[in-house]
């Protein structure tokens, strides 16, 4: 990508950035899921007297499931559902740049959505002594998690112009891919891996660990490149 493009990207970035601030939404979800990651591990940490945050990472999959597909389900419905997409598109500028700019910006959001958990951190260090492998794994693999499915949430977001249902196919999708592996338990134990290997959650629990295997890391990659090429070609076809 050129310098002129980065440039482009990074404008299209800010302004979401900007538009995602000044709203109520990104409060409201960050609020709510910062109850239900709050109670996650607090439920553990006094009622199991435990220093470590593995109930709260085990389950983390499942929350970002539903709370990012929320932050990202107004990214092109919400200009597709006003039309202002199409004076958007009509700019100097390619659809990479487009998706790019509201990528990026979205990514950035769900990290601010899970910053606040490190105080989680502080409180297991301060009662007790965590084991700082898992707890560093978990937050690495986090990050990879959150590029998965706001990729997969901004592609939903593309093919619609309501925010509701932008919202259930993102949902949908990231909840099929945290679970698929735990739908097949009762399946042969060649079906049972290979669709291991296609769970977000296996790769996502390998990695929160402490194990950081390349083949987990290529998985999340591959998985953002997917939806974000998808939503491209979405874009392109919607300009043509």
């Amino acid at each position: 990508m050129s310098k002129k493009s980065k440039n482009t990207a990074l404008i299209i970035m800010k302004r979401e950035l900007k538009s995602y601030f000044s709203g109520p939404i990104a409060y409201i979800v960050t609020g709510l899921f910062l109850i239900a990651s709050g109670f996650l591990f607090f439920s553990t940490f006094f009622l199991q007297n435990r220093a470590e945050l593995r109930n709260f990472f085990s389950l983390l999959p499942i929350l970002l499931s539903l709370f990012i597909p929320a932050l990202t389900m107004r990214v092109f419905a919400e200009e597709r559902r006003v039309g202002s997409i199409e004076t958007l598109m009509t700019l100097p500028l390619t659809e990479v740049h487009v998706v790019t700019g509201k990528f990026l910006a979205a990514f950035i959001e769900t990290l601010v959505m899970l910053a606040p958990t490190l105080v989680y951190v502080i409180t297991a260090e301060i009662f007790g002594s965590p084991d700082y492998g898992p707890i560093i794994g978990g937050y690495i693999g986090a990050i990879f998690l959150c590029a998965s499915f706001t990729a997969i949430g901004v592609f939903a977001s593309s093919v619609t112009k309501n925010q509701i249902i932008a919202f259930f196919v993102a949902a949908v999708i990231c909840i099929v891919l945290t679970m698929v592996d735990s739908f097949m338990v009762l399946f042969p134990a060649a079906v049972v891996k290979f669709f291991s290997f296609l769970s977000a959650n296996a790769h996502f629990s390998s990695i929160s660990k402490g194990i950081v295997d390349t083949r987990d890391i290529l998985y999340f990659l591959s998985l953002t490149a997917l939806f974000f090429v998808l939503t491209v070609k979405i874009q392109q076809q919607a300009k043509n």
